[in-house]
């Protein structure tokens, strides 16, 4: 009974502890996008205005409250990771041509790729820029090594999707380094910006890359209507993304049934009659019970790292993150 009370904890609940610092880290975010070009800072306004969930910056200031009292350095913190999400965030539009983001027009769709991509780099180029200026150089260090590991797996990513021969061992590694890493990073930068103990920062690294890790594989799940979360069904395999429910499907399929899926991703892949073949081929084999096993390995993994910190209201509610994380609905 008592786990079910949990996953019925709003976000608001969760981040009761933390209320008065994401606050404060609003306003420290908006002035950081702030600009002396006209066109930039209304976009930087709108952009502040569509917030997400922000659990980035969240991860940040629980993993100092849990390892410290926060500081200054916290909140360089928690806004280097807004920006370098968000920026990557108005990239991905541009990629994908999305014209929504959040329930809003997306930055490409108002105002054109150009103006996009010029923003999503000026958003990006702000995170390392204040913290050199703030001699905030642990927290740069951190925050760079994850853009690297970012680039690196979103790039590995697309060159084997030519091919479609990821293998379970290859997935971990695109997903380590294209969304495992930011919040490994989150979580090390918040208690970087706290303690010195390279061990404690480790820590918190190891439990952000497990969540990180159970967060994407809870993506993954979306994209075979797991729940009804407003992304399009089967957008994965419109774009020939290996995920880890297709990649068991086709791993214990017959030669001949895998053969036929491959031949439909590659060529049939914008054909919703196919796509929905593909789905059902996946659901029809274990894949998703699979998939889901997996998150919940990691979640675990990421609850043994917390049992290594003492017990107080922040690591409760750090832990009914991570079930809100992994149980989410959108």
């Amino acid at each position: 009974m008592l786990t079910l009370l949990k996953r019925k904890k709003s976000l608001k609940d969760i981040k009761a502890p933390i209320a008065e610092e994401m606050n404060q880290f609003e306003v420290h975010f908006k002035k950081s996008i702030s600009s002396r070009v006209p066109l930039l800072d209304k976009i930087s306004h709108y952009i502040a205005k569509r917030k997400g969930k922000q659990m980035r910056p969240m991860f940040v200031f629980f993993c100092a409250k849990l390892c410290g009292e926060v500081t200054k350095s916290t909140y360089e913190a928690a806004t280097f990771v807004e920006l370098m999400h968000t920026g990557s965030l108005v990239h991905d539009d541009v990629v994908d041509d999305a014209n929504e983001r959040r329930g809003f027009f997306s930055i490409n769709a108002l105002w054109k790729n150009k103006i996009a991509v010029l923003v999503g780099d000026y958003l990006l180029s702000r995170g390392p820029y204040l913290a050199m200026h703030n001699k905030e150089y642990k927290i740069f260090t951190i925050m760079t090594e994850a853009m690297e590991a970012i680039i690196e797996g979103e790039l590995l990513q697309l060159e084997k999707a030519r091919r479609l021969d990821i293998d379970e061992a290859l997935y971990f590694e695109v997903i380590k380094g294209k969304t495992a890493s930011l919040i490994a990073a989150a979580c090390a930068c918040g208690a970087s910006s706290v303690t010195k103990e390279e061990t404690t920062v480790e820590k918190m690294r190891l439990f952000g890359e497990k969540i990180g890790m159970a967060f994407q594989i809870k993506d993954d799940l979306f994209d075979f209507g797991t729940d009804d979360v407003g992304k399009p069904v089967g957008n994965d395999i419109k774009e020939k993304k290996m995920t880890l429910p297709l990649i068991y499907a086709l791993k214990n399929a017959p030669k001949s049934t895998k053969k036929k899926i491959i031949k439909i991703i590659k060529k049939n892949n914008n054909d919703p009659k196919k796509v929905a073949e593909v789905i059902d081929f996946v659901k029809g084999s274990g894949g998703l019970e699979y998939a889901t096993e997996v998150m919940y390995r990691y979640r675990s993994e990421a609850f043994e790292v917390l049992k290594q910190f003492p017990e107080s209201e922040v690591k409760t509610a750090l832990k009914d993150l991570v079930t809100y994380v992994t149980e989410r609905k959108k």
